[in-house]
């Protein structure tokens, strides 16, 4: 009897439970993002301003600019692409946030495969 009445009170406390997503504070800044690709994990360093993303991967740096749809959400346009796949805009939502880093999904614009990672602010 007592394991009755626990799982309906479970319930109700898990269902209250909000995840933290205070993305105003991510809009700009540096940050090290990290994703996992079959097994490998993958480190690239961002500049945020406003309206352009500098990053660089693997020694190699690149422009995209930005536009955000929500305070959680942004798509980004490499402003110079070297082939097709780069012409292609990459959408990015942040699902939670902590004080100091973010959990994300992106994937390209329109395409149903999505990949996640963490990113870690290292400068405001």
């Amino acid at each position: 009897m007592k394991k009755i009445l626990i799982f309906p009170l479970l319930l109700i406390l898990l269902s209250c439970y909000d995840v933290a997503r205070d993305c105003k504070d991510f809009k700009t800044g540096t940050y090290q993002s990290e994703i996992t690709i079959n097994g490998v994990k993958h480190t690239t360093t961002s500049i945020r301003t406003d309206s352009l993303v500098i990053e660089t991967y693997k020694g190699k740096t690149d422009t995209a600019s930005i536009r955000w749809v929500n305070d959680c959400e942004y798509i980004l346009r490499k402003i110079h692409p070297k082939n097709m796949a780069e012409q292609k805009a990459i959408s990015i939502r942040i699902l939670t946030t902590s004080k100091n880093s973010y959990t994300f999904e992106f994937g390209a614009v329109g395409g149903d495969a999505k990949q996640k990672g963490t990113a870690f602010l290292i400068n405001n």
